[in-house]
Formats: structure tokens, C-alpha cells, sequence
């Protein structure tokens, strides 16, 4: 049974772990005992003249205590004020757990995760699901310089490979570079790819994927309004018609955020 209610939830911690950024435990009863890997929340403003909610990637779910770990970037106002709630003292408004997510039981015995800056907190999940189902994580994570996030996290589940664009720390380049320069398919015997980030990089792991027969998921970041699939606001181009739009289209938000990459065009 999937739950995709309103419901208010109360901040256990909103604690920063680098410059902007944030980490977020609600306690969200039902939602976090059938929240899936992959998935995202909307979070609801309190300020009465932004109506649209802001949809946040589940970073780690704990479903035994009923709480979900969300990682955020303050990109405008509305995430600048969710880095102010204090807690055990505030709530706030979240509508999940929405979408379509990554296929940990479903993949071979070596799994590869690329992520790129704020897109590297939804396969912290995505690692301990797939440690926890037996399968061998290698997690390239790329950021802008030294100043990282969650490596120590992800160390508890997947061996870690960190990639900066300045090189300040470990491989410098993209976390394709790094998987090129590590040679780390060949290596590693990838049976399977889970990647989330930029546009740039997602295209990048596409091809990196596909050109060696490697089913490749990508999660898609995209702006989003309604967050269900009714408003159309967050389509990306597919390979096939879809139902609902009778276009060749898919809404993020519903028929992802993650798709095989040989189902979309980015």
C-alpha cells in the first residue's frame, strides 16, 4: 500500500553539514514505513503567498521509527526558511511519499552510484537498501571542492570514490572522469548503474552506462508544481507515448523521478 497523504510533521533535527546545506528528520508515521528508495516529499511554506510546495529527495528512511532523513540546498527563500525550523519545536507541512524510485531488488551483484552535488543525498538510501539485499555499492560522489556532505554516511554501506571539479580532494575532474581514469566497470564488474545530480552529469552517465550494455537508472531534478502528475509542469521527452498526455512525454514527478535511461531523452 503506497500513502501519499497531507499530513504535519515534527522536526526531530535540521542540522547543517556544509555550507547551504541541510539535514532534515521528521517524524511522518505511515508515510515512512512505505516510503521506497528513490522516492521524494513536497514540503509546504509557511508563508501564504508561495502555494507550491518544494519537493525534497528522501535521503534515508526509518521505518522501524517513523521518521525520513531529507537533504536539502537553500536555493531561494522557501528552502531558507525550512533551515530555520527548529527542532522539536516546529512542523511542517509534507505531502509523500511521491514518485517512482530505484530498483534495489531488482539488480545485479555490483551496483554503481554516481552522484553529483545535491543529488547525492537520495543514494544514501539507495546504498543501505542495496548492502542490506547483499549487493556489492560503489559510490562515485562528485562535488565543487573539498567542502563534501554524507561521505562518512555513505562509507557505512559502499566503497566511496569522491571526485572535485577543482581537485582539492581525490580525483579531480567529473565522476565520469573519475570512473574512466579508476577504470571502474571493467574493475568492479558493474552489473548496474543508479545515478542522480545535474543534467550535465546525468547525460554523461547515460552514455557511460549504454555504451557498455549496463542498465543505467538516472533520477531526474526537475521544477515541479502539482507533484502528483496532473499539471503536466515537470514533463521530460521520452522514447514513448505516454497515457496521460498521449505525447511522447513523461511527468517526472509520476512516472519517475527515476527512469531506465534508454526510456528517456535528456
Amino acid at each position: 500500500m503506497e500513502f501519499n497523504s497531507k499530513i504535519r510533521a515534527k522536526i526531530l533535527e535540521n542540522t547543517e553539514l556544509a555550507e547551504d546545506v541541510f539535514s532534515m528528520w521528521i517524524e511522518t508515521g505511515e508515510m515512512a514505513r512505505t516510503a521506497k528508495t528513490g522516492q521524494f516529499v513536497s514540503l509546504y511554506t509557511r508563508d501564504g503567498s508561495r502555494l507550491l510546495p518544494r519537493p525534497i529527495s528522501i535521503c534515508e528512511i526509518d521505518r522501524e521509527n517513523e521518521k525520513l532523513r531529507l537533504v536539502y540546498r537553500i536555493v531561494g527563500e522557501g528552502t531558507g526558511e525550512f533551515a530555520k525550523l527548529l527542532p522539536n519545536v516546529d512542523s511542517i507541512e509534507v505531502v509523500g511519499s511521491l514518485g517512482k524510485g530505484f530498483p534495489v531488488d531488482k539488480t545485479g551483484d555490483a551496483v554503481l552510484l554516481f552522484g553529483g552535488g545535491i543529488g547525492i543525498p537520495p543514494l544514501l538510501e539507495a546504498a543501505k537498501a542495496l548492502k542490506a539485499n547483499g549487493k556489492r555499492a560503489l559510490a562515485i560522489l562528485g562535488y565543487r571542492t573539498k567542502d563534501t556532505f554524507l561521505v562518512e554516511d555513505f562509507e557505512k554501506y559502499a566503497e566511496v570514490i569522491i571526485a572535485t571539479d577543482d581537485g582539492s580532494l581525490g580525483c579531480k575532474g567529473t565522476v565520469i572522469d573519475a570512473a574512466n581514469e579508476l577504470k571502474v566497470a571493467e574493475k568492479y564488474g558493474v552489473t548496474d548503474i543508479f545515478s542522480c545530480g545535474p543534467m550535465p552529469m546525468l547525460r554523461g552517465v547515460k552514455e557511460y552506462g549504454e555504451s557498455r550494455d549496463i542498465p543505467t537508472y538516472v533520477s531526474l531534478e526537475e521544477r515541479m508544481a502539482c507533484g502528483i502528475g496532473v499539471c503536466l509542469g515537470c514533463v521530460c521527452e521520452s522514447k514513448e507515448v505516454d497515457h496521460h498526455s498521449n505525447v511522447t512525454n513523461k511527468r517526472v514527478c509520476k512516472d519517475g523521478p527515476v527512469f531506465l535511461s534508454t526510456e528517456v531523452i535528456i
